[in-house]
């Protein structure tokens, strides 16, 4: 039986037995998958850094459809993320982008659009120059981070209308003339946003604000490429409140706390 080769991302490998690897990976075209690298833990085993963490690589590979793991047959590096991987916080964000990945995406469905995210903001993160070694600014790391979660919860449909109170139907962003934006309200385990009126009948409880700034960005990122957003001078209270929203609405659908979320939001100390 030929091998299949799939364009691929590397999400995450864990050792089996003495010398293998279990791999999970990301196909353009077959979706997310599980196979078994072997040898691949010896010095001479043959895949090199094609199996690190969101390495691109082409995968070679044997399917057959009454098993679940795949047979790895060898890997072509296409890039690596070395440059990312020597950055503390550029490195906490690809191991987001991993995690969130692996629970969010069926195995061995089809989601192109969900590749071609994670190539936009690993292709964004990277120092400009071309210098592996350069540092990674936090407004890159935080504004590759929002528009990946955002699309994150988009292409797994989950993504609530931002505009229209979940409770009682109103419009969110359409107030009288002259008058501020509406208010909007959000919780575990709510399907979306409530207004300042609905969250006065719910009493006290954890209840946050998602704010009219963050909600317009949101609705900009949606219809505009990571490169070509207009704010530029992101820090990590950008949008940190859209952010709880988003990790929430993952975390709710996936029936389990995402590891790498609370790493992203501890006090920046970077550049």
């Amino acid at each position: 039986m030929p091998a299949r080769v799939s364009e691929a991302l590397v999400l995450r490998t864990y050792p089996l037995k003495e010398a293998d690897l279990v791999v999970s990976f990301l196909t353009r075209d077959q979706g997310r998958l599980r196979g078994v690298a072997k040898r691949a833990r010896r010095p001479k085993g043959g895949f090199g850094a094609g199996l690190e963490r969101l390495s691109h690589v082409r995968m070679a590979y044997f399917q057959r459809e009454t098993r679940e793991l795949v047979n790895l047959d060898s890997c072509e590096l296409i890039r690596s993320q070395f440059g990312l991987v020597s950055d503390y916080w550029a490195s906490v964000a690809l191991d987001y982008f991993a995690e969130v990945a692996e629970q969010l995406l069926p195995s061995a469905e089809p989601n192109e659009r969900f590749f071609r995210l994670l190539l936009a903001v690993l292709d964004f993160l990277r120092p400009s120059g071309g210098s592996e070694s350069a540092s990674v600014s936090a407004g890159r790391v935080w504004r590759a981070v929002t528009y990946f979660s955002l699309w994150a919860v988009r292409l797994s449909g989950w993504l609530p209308e931002l505009h229209v109170c979940l409770g009682c139907g109103s419009l969110l962003d359409d107030p009288e003339p002259g008058a501020p934006p509406e208010r909007a309200f959000f919780g575990r385990g709510r399907d979306g946003l409530i207004c300042a009126h609905c969250r006065g009948l719910l009493g006290s409880g954890n209840i946050w604000e998602l704010s009219p700034a963050s909600r317009a960005l949101a609705a900009e990122m949606l219809r505009t490429p990571v490169t070509q957003i207009s704010k530029t001078d992101w820090d990590q209270s950008t949008a940190a409140d859209l952010r709880r929203f988003l990790v929430q609405q993952m975390e709710v659908h996936a029936e389990r706390k995402l590891v790498t979320a609370p790493l992203l939001e501890e006090r920046w100390t970077g550049p």
